[in-house]
């Protein structure tokens, strides 16, 4: 039998109809399959370095995966929040989350000389945790009602909106976060529009404001961090240890590493926080060049996706939101590597996905529940 060509045509399989298919499929559960994919790459790599990194603990394997479910369950219920009414809502989420650093000065529980959580009896939290996400939603709101590029007097008031938590959390003390926070906001000012005048000048002040900062702000431990990022080796039993040994784990890892729970400076306890603030150590010393490059895709990946999310979004919100988002993202990964390696001071700054957390993971993991969110909204139309 000779098939005519409208017959040969109309017998093919439709593979666009399945992939329009799996597209509504995707669409209609609010989730992005691609930056999907690349979270849970993240997680399962960053449980397997955690069991080594942890001693073998599967107590802290399990807790972790306790927190990523909760973390995920967080994520697909961010994911299907209205966007008009997060941003319609932003500046009472911020205010919200400004009185809880309030409480924590007050009423707040202190664990190593900082005072940074709320108990609720059965859990503790840390609410600087909830500003990382509600400071740059504010700012994104904020200038989504206003023409851009900004005019001065809205810089200055979103900048009151940035700093006003910071010294909150600078006060707990965690200069960490604060930084992360403060960050999070500027990138948001950044994409609304920001001239270049205003950052040249925004510089010129911190250069100006370090004077200052160094004698009347900064406690004597934060101050001893800067004198050893400038020199570990002044007190190489002291605070030079931590980066000495970080050090010494990455390099003895050389290009293939040692083998999984085969390092030598985190299973033998030379390595402090090898769990937390120093896991990429370990990761290097067992996994090796190649284990970091694998790691470092896995971040450029969802880096990707949240860029060419924001790019695609559909409102000037959706657009700072996502943005904001992506590079604070980019941020903590480029932090805990800059200061792992000796090019930054120890601030404290966990490596996203794979170090042990609680509310800093269920935090992300919501922030990318609004990349999803942003990546299915529905074109808005105006009147």
């Amino acid at each position: 039998m000779i098939l005519k060509g409208q017959d040969f045509v109309r017998r093919l399989p439709d593979s666009g109809h399945h992939f329009k298919s799996a597209t509504s499929f995707w669409r209609m559960i609010h989730l992005d399959p691609l930056l999907l994919l690349g979270l849970v790459f993240m997680t399962c790599y960053g449980l397997l370095v955690l069991y080594s990194a942890s001693g073998h603990s599967q107590f802290m394997v399990k807790r972790q995966l306790v927190f990523f479910s909760l973390a995920y369950l967080a994520m697909f219920a961010a994911a299907q929040v209205n966007l008009l009414f997060i941003e319609r809502f932003a500046f009472w989420f911020y205010v919200v989350g400004v009185i809880l650093l309030v409480l924590v000065l007050f009423i707040g529980v202190g664990a190593k000389g900082a005072q940074r959580w709320l108990s609720l009896g059965f859990i503790r939290f840390q609410p600087s945790e909830i500003l990382k996400l509600a400071v740059p939603i504010c700012v994104a709101a904020f200038f989504s009602a206003r023409m851009l590029p900004p005019r001065f007097k809205h810089v200055l008031i979103a900048l009151v909106f940035i700093l006003l938590p910071a010294a909150l959390i600078v006060l707990q003390p965690d200069l960490g976060t604060a930084i992360l926070v403060t960050t999070s906001g500027l990138i948001g000012l950044f994409l609304a529009g920001l001239p270049w005048r205003y950052i040249f000048g925004t510089v010129a002040a911190v250069v100006i404001a370090s004077w200052p900062m160094w004698h009347f702000v900064m406690h004597d431990y934060q101050k001893q961090r800067v004198l050893t990022l400038l020199d570990p080796e002044a007190d190489r039993l002291g605070s030079g240890w931590n980066i000495i040994q970080s050090k010494t784990a990455i390099g003895s890892g050389g290009w293939e590493g040692k083998g999984w729970m085969q390092g030598t400076q985190s299973q033998l306890d030379f390595l402090p926080e090898s769990h937390t603030d120093f896991i990429i150590a370990v990761l290097a010393e067992e996994f090796g060049m190649v284990g970091f490059l694998i790691l470092l895709a896995g971040y450029f990946f969802i880096i990707g996706r949240g860029l060419w999310i924001a790019v695609k979004a559909q409102s000037t919100f959706s657009r700072i939101l996502a943005g904001s988002i992506t590079l604070t993202f980019m941020v903590y990964v480029f932090v805990n590597i800059g200061m792992v390696s000796g090019l930054l001071p120890i601030v404290g700054v966990p490596l996203p996905l794979v170090s042990l957390g609680g509310t800093s993971i269920i935090s992300l993991m919501l922030g990318f529940g609004l990349l999803m969110a942003i990546a299915t909204e529905r074109k808005r139309v105006t009147m």
